[in-house]
């Protein structure tokens, strides 16, 4: 069963294009991971500083070893730097 993760990210005023930019490296290695069918960063064209991440896993499987690959590696303190607080995460499935 596929796994559909949609993040939502706020930047500081006026960072949300310089975000997206930082975040975009870091998507295209994520692409490459087995079982990742989608991970892609869109910034909002009505609110610059609002961001989404969609991604999409061939299973729960595929997400967790992605997940494990990200805390292993140390946090990115310029992107956190851009950030107004944390993400929020909403989690789908599909047959």
């Amino acid at each position: 069963m596929a796994v559909r993760l949609i993040v939502s990210i706020k930047a500081k005023a006026g960072r949300g294009s310089e975000l997206a930019a930082m975040t975009l490296a870091r998507t295209r290695e994520v692409q490459k991971e087995p079982g990742c069918i989608q991970y892609e960063i869109f910034e909002s064209a009505q609110n610059p500083d609002s961001l989404v991440l969609l991604e999409t896993w061939t299973d729960q499987a595929a997400l967790d070893v992605h997940i494990a690959l990200m805390r292993s590696q140390p946090p990115n303190a310029a992107a956190a730097e851009l950030r107004d607080g944390g993400a929020t995460v909403e989690r789908y499935t599909t047959e």
